[in-house]
This record gives C-alpha cells, structure tokens and sequence, in this order.
C-alpha cells in the first residue's frame, strides 16, 4: 500500500481542504494523474498521484480540513491483490445500521463503526443516523445551520455518502417548495368551503407567513443562500487577517504611458509571431517595479514580530483573476528577466493558475505584488496587502486623455499607479519615492524589448 498524504502547499501553511476526490476506491491512477482536488488560502489546485494503481480506499471525505502529511488516501501498487480488501471496507461502511456487519468487519470497520453514533446534533431534531456512510464536518454544519433533517437527503456520494452538492441541490428544491406556498396559505382564511383541504397543510405552517423566512430557508422566493466555496473563504480570511495586521494606506500617481504605449503599438504584431503570445503593459510595469525595489529595499521587506526581514530576492507576486476567486503566483527573481522573459511568465502563471495547474511553490515566497485590476477597464483603485508582504502596487487602465504639457494641450496616453503600504514599516515619503522611480522609469522609457 501506498500512502497519500495531504500534501505541503508552502512554508506557512499548516493545514488544507479536500474538496474533492476525482477518483473513487476501485479505480485505476496513473502516476502523476490528478488524484483529488484541495484549497488552502494560497491555492486551489489538483494534487497528483504519488504512482501507479489502484486507489483502495479513501480516508478523509470531501470537505473536510485536515493537517498537512495527514494521510488522506491509499493506493495498491497491485491492483488484483487488494480490490477485494478495498471493495469489503467500502460495503462496511455503505451499510453502518446492521449490527452484524459491524461485528463482522473486526479490523476494516472499527473505524467506521464509530462514526454513526457520534453526531453531536440530536437536540437539533437533524436526523443523522439512518444516513448511508459517515458525513463529514461540512455537511453537518451546513444540516445543523439549516435545519435539515438529513433523512430526506439522497445521497449520491461514495455508498450513498451526502454531500456538499447533495445538500445544496436539497436546499435549492426546498426553496421551490417553498416559494409556492404563500400560493396555498390565503386558502385556510376560507374553511367552511373545503374543510378537509386545510387540515393537512396546517400542520406544514401553522406559524403566521411574516415569520416562515426566519425559519425556513430560501423562502423569500427573490432569495437564494448557498455556503461560501473554501477558497472564498480562505481569500476572506487572508484579506481580513491582512486588513487587521497592517496599518493599510495608498498613495496614487499618474504615469504618462506614451512612451510604452508606442513602442507597444509598434511592436505587437512581431512580437506575437515570434514568440506565439501577446506583449501586455504588465512586463513594462513589473520591469520598472522591480528597478525600484532595488533601489528602495524596504518596500521588498517583511515584519516578523518586532524585525525586520529583507529579502534578498524579488519574487514577485502577480495577482490572477479565476472565475470563482482569485490567485497570486510568484515570479521568482523576477528583476533577473526582460520584458520577452516576464511576458512568458505573466501567461504561464496565469493560464496554468486558470487551469489549476499550479505546483504548490509557485503561489509561496512572494515578497512584493501587482495587480493590475486596469485589464477590467478600473482607473484606479486601493488594493489590500497580500501578507506577510508590506506593499502591492495596484495598475489602473491605460488610457487616452488630453493633457497640458508646457502650457499646451496634448493626447497622451496615461495610467495610475496606487501603491498601498504597511505603514507600521513605510513612511508617506518613502512609498512616495518609490511610486515616483516607477512613474519615471515608464515615462523616460529605453530599454529594448526583442
């Protein structure tokens, strides 16, 4: 048997959530294959298969957060020799209510024998034992928060195991039923023409309509309530943590873009045939931040208790948008590349970080950040610190627009820069210099790009 651990996804993470298995016990994995998917508050990836075989069970469910080397799976490097094994634990646990089974299943259920009678939530009046397998922390939590008698709840996990999506899906047919009855509740209001009709449904509401939404989820039929996806809830984390760490404060400069924006414009079309991707003002940006941070090491700095910890790399954090949340890959060493050498990076990161194909040390380590919330169309805005750093440069949108130079008017192309700093550890002055450096660097622009 092969162990599979929860893996460590960076120095600073302890813990992480399996959020789904891919694989389920009796299947086939090749090494290096997608195996389960996990969330911590630096990524949310898929973790591939230590080798090759046959899954032969599972240890931890989905949803459920555990310690980092927690072994959370095994794989049989001999499929034939342990699918009858793996398939015997599985029936064990499928089946907890016969008191047979438990007796017969000394060593393959013991573990699974004292999941059943544990629930702590019987003053809830949420039914737990007669569900098929053990159900993990999320699904007890989301059944306790919503009153749920899991009783009525298919099952369509491993051996009939509720999940996550099996409650949601519950719910959302809950407020179906639900958004239908204020249809139905004027008809007790005329008992003498049907008097049998009112009797059933008396007992379904008899509390007054004004109070059904305190008590019965989704029943404001314009409502809809769904749980946070984990990694929503380790970015609230991590901004909140970060919100309430750093003593947050931005300064704004405008920089006249002109320069970049033609040489952009010039050399694009060659740009994208040679090397196959497009050239972006981030490279320029991220070119010109890493100059500064040389010249200004502060701001490439962290805090540790009362020290101050200067790092004698840049590696640089660049914050990518997903569709359900939001991702800061590292380039490492990233004032040792040129423009061509940063644009790779910048597409790799971002599109294999779209494709959870991340590896865990890619999104550790940073020691500054940009975001260039610009590529949405914003001007400008305040962005949070990503901890433990103490500055992330945010980049608005370039733009055209008219501006005075030397008492006339003229069309440049101009963007915002807003750095947001610790102030614990930078002064107004400093982050002012540094924003300055930047602005100059792409105003006076000289350096070749292919």
């Amino acid at each position: 048997m092969i162990d599979v651990e929860m893996p460590q996804m960076g120095e600073s993470i302890v813990e992480g959530t399996l959020t789904k298995w891919l694989k389920k016990p009796g299947d086939k994995v090749e090494r290096d294959e997608p195996l389960f998917e996990i969330s911590t508050d630096k990524v949310d990836t898929e973790i591939p298969s230590p080798a090759a075989g046959t899954l032969a069970e599972i240890l931890v469910e989905e949803g459920k957060t555990v310690g980092i080397n927690t072994v959370v799976g095994r794989i049989s490097d001999g499929a034939a020799a342990t699918a009858t094994p793996s398939v015997a634990a599985l029936a064990a646990a499928v089946a907890p209510p016969p008191p047979a089974h438990s007796v017969g299943q000394s060593d393959g259920a013991s573990h699974v024998d004292t999941a059943p009678p544990a629930p702590p939530v019987a003053d809830t009046g949420i039914v737990v034992e007669e569900t098929a397998g053990p159900l993990s922390p999320l699904v007890r939590k989301m059944a306790r928060e919503n009153n749920i008698d899991l009783s009525r709840v298919k099952g369509t996990g491993i051996g009939g195991r509720i999940t996550k999506q099996d409650l949601e899906a519950f719910l959302s047919g809950q407020s179906t039923a639900v958004a239908s009855i204020p249809a139905s509740v004027p008809a007790p209001a005329a008992p003498p023409k049907a008097a049998p009709a009112p009797a059933p449904q008396q007992p379904v509401s008899p509390p007054p309509t004004a109070v059904q939404p305190a008590t019965m989820p989704g029943a404001p039929p314009a409502m809809r309530v769904e749980p946070m996806s984990i990694m929503r809830q380790k970015i609230a984390e991590h901004m909140t943590f970060s919100k309430h760490t750093s003593a947050h404060v931005t300064t704004v400069h405008k920089a006249d873009m002109t320069k970049v924006a033609k040489l952009r414009d010039k050399l694009k079309g060659s740009f994208q045939a040679q090397y196959g991707f497009g050239l972006t003002f981030l490279p320029f940006m991220v070119r010109a931040a890493c100059a500064a941070l040389r010249q200004y090491p502060l701001l490439n700095a962290s805090i540790e208790g009362t020290n101050i910890i200067y790092h004698r790399d840049i590696n640089l954090g660049i914050a990518v948008a997903l569709e359900n949340g939001l991702i800061v890959p590292v380039i490492r060493n990233a004032d040792e590349k040129n423009i061509v050498g940063l644009q790779r990076s910048i597409v790799d990161l971002a599109t294999r970080a779209r494709s959870r194909q991340l590896r865990p040390d890619e999104v550790t380590g940073g020691t500054f950040s940009i975001t260039n919330f610009g590529s949405f169309g914003s001007i400008f805005a305040t962005p949070v610190i990503n901890q433990p750093q103490v500055a992330i440069l945010g980049i608005g949108a370039v733009q055209k627009e008219p501006v005075v130079i030397e008492d006339a008017i003229a069309i440049r192309s101009t963007a915002y820069l807003a750095l947001t700093f610790d102030h614990r550890l930078i002064d107004g002055a400093l982050a002012d210099q540094f924003t300055a450096k930047v602005k100059s660097i792409l105003e006076d622009w000289t350096e070749e790009v292919m």
